[in-house]
């Protein structure tokens, strides 16, 4: 393919065959791509933390339970 320059941006190639825009930033990509997995890996650790505090509730609200039946006898 023989692409052409885009004026005033030099990391941006048209090609003659279908008039379309090619960004050739890999500095951008990689860094696009990191910013990505650190907000997935972010969101990923904030959903287990949930999933944790959820679990801890469970487990205090059935200690409740077990503790009121202890207190009353039952």
């Amino acid at each position: 393919m023989d692409y052409h320059g885009v004026k005033d941006h030099s990391d941006l190639l048209r090609d003659p065959s279908n008039n379309s825009i090619v960004n050739i930033d890999e500095n951008g990509y990689n860094s696009y791509i990191a910013q990505r997995n650190a907000k997935a890996k972010k969101n990923q650790k904030a959903q287990s933390l949930e999933q944790e505090v959820a679990t801890m509730k469970s487990d205090i609200s059935e200690i409740k339970n077990l503790l009121k039946e202890l207190i009353n006898g039952s």
